[in-house]
């Protein structure tokens, strides 16, 4: 705090002190039964009586404690207090001891692995504990995702689900981006690939509609996708065989997707969480995309294939 700022806090509180035990001493004058001078209607007076004893006490005990607060605790600008304290030492000592208490809750899983870990039922409890603070809000609670959100409990991922993947994902996040191609297709190859993309899982596709699909596809989407549209890990372009959806499967959602692009971006956790919260969550993550522990962790029937995701982020 500068010099200015400082004397300016110093002259308001204390500028305030005195004022209030000038109010006070200055309504102390006079005697029950003293009037002001001011009368109504010939005979309604108006009296200054002044505060009760008890009363004036107590304004004044206020006044005692502020004076002793500012000489103990830090108030006036720049002087901290005998006492020495400030909130921000409280908070550090108060998250110092809890990350001692965590480092020692943890201890016993240092010397795991991530495959450990996702076998461990301690583990994975106390991974789901840091994934409910730390990723429910964007992957829900049951780790299923939404429209946007990927679902984390399969094995479809965008980046690779093996554990080292999983930890540079958490640690590092993810951002990946489809260009939009609006203008950089025509209307037929548009709807080539609309008629053609949402169903390449399905075998009943009309094979014409596939076959020009395909041509569509291996001029504008291959590169990424790959020439069998299996995707492509060191890219992060997903697959596009299966039947799971990041932004939805339908024909509108899917030519919305190829109009416009898509953007996603999975924030950096190595400043929210500890190495140690970062291997216990990758290991929870991972018993859930392997269907280890079963009904124990996931309680919600399946999200529809419309709201799954293309590819998982990690």
């Amino acid at each position: 705090m500068t010099t200015f700022w400082h004397l300016w806090i110093v002259v308001i509180v204390v500028a305030s002190i005195v004022g209030c035990v000038w109010l006070l001493l200055a309504n102390r004058k006079g005697k029950s039964g003293d009037t002001t001078g001011h009368v109504w209607d010939d005979d309604l007076s108006e009296y200054n009586n002044p505060l009760p004893r008890w009363w004036f006490n107590l304004f004044v005990l206020t006044v005692v404690f502020a004076v002793g607060y500012l000489a103990f605790y830090p108030g006036l600008g720049n002087l901290a207090g005998r006492l020495g304290w400030t909130s921000t030492q409280e908070m550090e000592e108060g998250l110092a001891k809890l990350t001692e208490q965590r480092t020692a809750q943890y201890a016993r899983y240092v010397s795991y692995s991530v495959d450990q870990l996702a076998q461990d039922a301690g583990a994975r409890s106390m991974g789901r504990a840091v994934f409910l603070s730390n990723c429910a809000g964007c992957h829900g609670p049951d780790a299923r995702g939404a429209i946007g959100f990927p679902d984390l409990t399969d094995q479809d991922w965008l980046y690779g689900g093996d554990a080292e993947t999983l930890l540079a994902t958490i640690k590092s996040g993810r951002t990946s981006k489809m260009p939009a191609f609006n203008g950089a297709l025509s209307p037929e190859q548009l709807q080539a690939l609309v008629n053609f993309v949402p169903f390449w899982s399905d075998k009943e596709l009309d094979p014409h509609a596939r076959e020009v699909g395909m041509a569509a596809f291996a001029g504008m989407c291959a590169a990424c996708h790959g020439a069998e549209g299996k995707g492509n890990v060191t890219l992060g372009a997903p697959n596009l065989t299966d039947d799971v959806w990041l932004f939805g499967g339908s024909q509108e959602r899917v030519r919305n997707s190829i109009l416009w692009g898509r953007e996603s971006h999975m924030p950096a956790h190595d400043t929210l969480i500890s190495p140690d919260e970062q291997r216990l969550v990758a290991g929870y993550i991972k018993s859930l995309s392997e269907k280890q522990s079963g009904a124990e962790v996931l309680q919600t029937p399946p999200a529809p294939p419309s709201q799954q995701r293309t590819a998982a982020l990690p």
